[in-house]
């Protein structure tokens, strides 16, 4: 579980830094927002979580983590999606989409937090 993280997290950093330089090629940041949620929740995030599992392999393999890496890669990019789609448009309608990629992120940490609580001894 730990490598699937650490993975994962790459592609976050590579989508946040590729957004990033387009920010700043275009000197347009409307953007920034999901620049610096794809680089903290996904890049930074996920490579910790990669690395705690990695030291703690037992928390790598519970059900919890898996939940975790479903809930947090299916809820960022909607989360980013919806985000850019608002920012972009100036449109207060993808609120909802923004608040339900939010959402899964969030249980997605909660699993994390709890596996930590309970595994980590």
């Amino acid at each position: 579980m730990s490598e699937r993280f650490i993975h994962i997290a790459v592609i976050y950093l590579v989508v946040g830094a590729t957004v990033g330089l387009g920010m700043g090629i275009t000197q347009k940041f409307a953007l920034q927002a999901v620049h610096a949620h794809l680089l903290l929740a996904g890049w930074l995030s996920l490579a910790m979580v990669g690395a705690i599992y990695k030291l703690y392999p037992a928390a790598g393999a519970t059900k919890l983590a898996t939940a975790h890496f479903w809930l947090h890669n299916i809820g960022l990019p909607i989360f980013m999606g919806g985000l850019a789609a608002m920012l972009l448009a100036g449109d207060q309608s993808f609120m909802p989409v923004i608040a339900c990629g939010a959402l899964l992120v969030l249980i997605g940490f909660y699993c994390f937090a709890l596996n930590v609580w309970f595994r980590l001894r």
